[in-house]
């Protein structure tokens, strides 16, 4: 089997959060692009975070920034998040992170992973849809509960679905959370989470194999595999997400996020292949993404194939892109 990969050209960081007035009072983060290809610019979602005055935690709201057609310039920039979090108790209460754009008819579908805090362990997550009637520009929730969450062989941290409408199915990859895991000398446990994969006819009802790792480990059974985005080349599927270390991987680049790549002939069974990723983190230590490389999504723009990623500290400072070589 010949792996037709494909090598990306680094463009540099796209956007700065730093650099613009947010709303909701979002000063830092940018993270999990998501590209909508609209009529005439780019819309790129992203989840941004505020403080929470009452217990000095984050909050994740989903903002978008527009793009000229070349995206070489910022348009727009949202005046509110997209989506409201969620009612107090609801699966998305403390923040929504990531969302996950397709065009269904004249309607947006938007995938939402939403967080709520835990006592025992510091979140739970489950994947809810949003709909938006005027092109993407606010959501609103299909029902205040999620349609993917934790079962009997998924416990716990059901999230990060990236969907595509292939033919008439709807196919979403997504991350589940094995058990929590106490590390020697950590406070706090850290979780585990795999990729996975559903479908369905409507986009709202989905079959999942319910606790089938659909990804190979490269770096043992604790690895964490997130943000999977695919795409369709040269005949195969192609499939991108960041992996690390289960635990010291917040400040340790040797543990931290990287990009990794698998293929696949019929989006369900698939090979990795970590060497034909095309692309790493920057060399020079002083770059944005030298320390990490987190949270891909592919997407097709104007007779070209882009990646959106995020950089050191989980997108603290933005995000950037890279486009397919010829």
């Amino acid at each position: 089997m010949t792996t037709q990969a494909l090598r990306w050209q680094k463009q540099g960081r796209m956007f700065d959060p730093t650099d613009h007035e947010l709303p909701a009072d979002c000063t830092e983060f940018a993270q999990s692009p998501q590209a909508l290809v609209c009529d005439g610019f780019v819309r790129i979602y992203f989840c941004s975070r505020q403080r929470d005055g009452d217990t000095g935690k984050f909050l994740s709201h989903v903002l978008f920034v527009d793009f000229d057609w070349e995206l070489q310039q910022v348009l727009r920039i949202a005046e509110k998040p997209v989506i409201t979090l969620g009612e107090r108790g609801c699966f998305d209460e403390h923040g929504i992170f990531p969302l996950s754009p397709v065009r269904v008819g004249d309607q947006v579908f938007g995938y939402t992973c939403g967080w709520s805090r835990r006592v025992g362990v510091s979140v739970e997550t489950g994947i809810g849809l949003a709909i938006s009637d005027d092109g993407g520009t606010t959501f609103e929730r299909y029902d205040n509960g999620p349609i993917l969450s934790a079962t009997l062989h998924e416990p716990c941290l059901v999230g990060d679905g990236f969907v595509r409408l292939i033919g008439d199915v709807f196919h979403m990859w997504y991350i589940f959370g094995r058990p929590w895991r106490q590390y020697h000398g950590q406070s706090e446990p850290d979780r585990i989470y795999k990729i996975a994969h559903a479908t369905s006819h409507d986009g709202v009802h989905w079959r999942k194999t319910d606790g089938e790792q659909l990804i190979a480990d490269a770096i043992g059974e604790d690895e964490c595999q997130a943000l999977p985005t695919v795409i369709e080349s040269g005949g195969r599927y192609h499939m991108y997400f960041c992996f690390r270390y289960a635990n010291d991987f917040r400040t340790n680049p040797e543990r931290g996020y990287r990009i990794g790549y698998a293929s696949s002939d019929d989006l369900r069974h698939w090979v990795r292949d970590d060497r034909h990723v095309g692309i790493e983190r920057s060399k020079n230590v002083d770059a944005w993404d030298s320390r990490m490389m987190c949270y891909p999504n592919v997407f097709r723009h104007n007779k070209n194939t882009y990646l959106l990623y995020n950089g050191n500290q989980f997108g603290r400072r933005g995000f950037g892109i890279a486009v397919a070589e010829a």
